[in-house]
């Protein structure tokens, strides 16, 4: 190293002057020698990381959130919506949340050496099934800084190391973040190259983690559609995607009406940004308290558009285009259709939901039931507000994200999602005939 040179500028240099695959695939060397390190550590050393993370978060509150100020007006100036700036913004309140969450994943239960499940071969063979970490893992996402510390502290405590991408929305919010995280490894032993953010916005590097085979172990994409359209389409390494969350809720003929008014405007209102928002509203055409329904979130602020019976409920009900269906909004803009019945309700999310959340009201058991069993998404709720889909209402924690795919994990995940497993086998000389 050049003494007449700092290291922050010398890295700089060093960025600059490579290609964005040099770049990737020394970020992942250096992670995935990280990670041999954090595999070998004990339950209570990878306790002890996260607190000392968390611990570190509390100690860099002024400098983390002037970081943010910095974001938010960079945002301002861009014409950010309200709900992109609500997603970006921390102030102290929301930063102890997310130091909070990074200690709580201190405190769940490792999963890594978790014996799955074991069996003894008639030749004496004994065979088992072990949790182990998956590796380095890659997070390219937008504009939420919570997901840096999230991902970080899921990763960590499971054994993993990660290389984040983050948004260019939330880029001093997101250094501020990996520091501070940093320095609480550092300060327990643990190299910082456990929890590496890429230095660079320079978007080809994103192309450069999704072709990084061998090197990074899984992407997750944390985004919007055209960001896990494009990691789908492009990557070269195994994705467990988060797609959007087009989330429905379904007032059946039998539902309470005070709960409906209640769950609905909870769904939908209590923080408009997030992938757990109601973003369509099916009320039963029997269901005889929609108007009420339909007036408790128009007045709450929030926009709907609906199909002509949900028009024909309030006339500040705007008309519904064949796009709105298949719409995240993140704000407070709803669709709104009126079904005829379960079935009606059934079709309807098969056709247009995301596979994310989706609910029914009502006091019927038998509907609750059947819309249990039919709605094929990675969450499925009775009398229950979609905002609970979230790792840490299900008791699991920060999470990593909501898996809507079918392989590997589903739902929230948290860090079980982030482990894979080995066969075991131990012997006593056999061979094979």
């Amino acid at each position: 190293m050049n003494p007449q040179i700092s290291p922050k500028v010398q890295s700089e240099q060093q960025v600059s002057a490579e290609t964005p695959e040099e770049l990737v695939a020394r970020l992942a060397r250096d992670g995935r020698a990280a990670q041999r390190v954090l595999a070998r550590l004990s339950d209570a050393r990878k306790a002890e990381a996260s607190r000392a993370a968390a611990s570190a978060l509390r100690k860099a509150e002024a400098e983390i959130l002037d970081a943010n100020v910095r974001d938010i007006a960079a945002g301002e100036a861009k014409g950010l919506t309200g709900a992109m700036l609500d997603r970006l913004r921390l102030d102290a309140q929301r930063l102890a949340g997310i130091a909070d969450a990074v200690d709580q994943v201190a405190s769940l239960p490792d999963p890594v050496g978790q014996v799955m499940d074991t069996a003894q071969r008639p030749n004496g063979l004994a065979l088992s099934r072990v949790r182990i970490p998956i590796g380095l893992i890659g997070i390219i996402y937008e504009s939420r800084p919570n997901v840096t510390a999230d991902a970080a502290a899921l990763c960590l405590r499971s054994g993993n190391a990660v290389l984040l991408r983050g948004g260019s929305e939330a880029l001093h919010s997101n250094r501020a973040i990996q520091a501070a995280m940093v320095k609480g490894l550092e300060s327990v032993g643990l190299p910082a190259a456990a929890i590496q953010l890429v230095p660079t916005q320079d978007r080809a590097v994103v192309g450069a983690m999704l072709t990084a085979a061998g090197l990074i172990d899984m992407i997750v994409p944390r985004g919007g559609k055209s960001l896990v359209a494009r990691v789908q389409a492009d990557a070269r390494v195994p994705v467990l995607a988060h797609l959007d969350g087009i989330c429905h809720t379904y007032v059946h003929a039998a539902a309470d009406p005070e709960m409906a008014r209640r769950v609905t405007l909870n769904a939908k209102m209590r923080r408009t940004g997030i992938c757990g928002a109601m973003e369509t509203l099916l009320l039963d055409t029997q269901f005889r308290e929609s108007a009420s329904v339909i007036a408790g979130l128009l007045e709450a602020g929030c926009e709907l558009r609906g199909d002509a019976r949900a028009q024909a409920l309030d006339p500040r009900v705007l008309p519904a285009s064949d796009e709105d269906w298949d719409t995240e909004y993140l704000d407070a803009v709803l669709s709104v259709a009126v079904v005829d019945g379960l079935e009606a309700a059934l079709d309807h999310v098969a056709r247009h939901s995301s596979h994310h959340t989706d609910a029914i009201v009502t006091a019927d058991d038998a509907a609750a039931e059947r819309f249990l069993a039919e709605v094929d998404s990675a969450i499925v709720m009775v009398n229950a507000s979609s905002q609970f889909a979230d790792g840490g209402e299900f008791g699991l924690g920060a999470e990593i994200g909501i898996a809507t795919g079918r392989l590997h994990a589903r739902g929230p995940v948290a860090l079980e999602g982030l482990t894979t497993y080995k066969w075991v086998v131990r012997g006593s000389g056999q061979t094979r005939p």
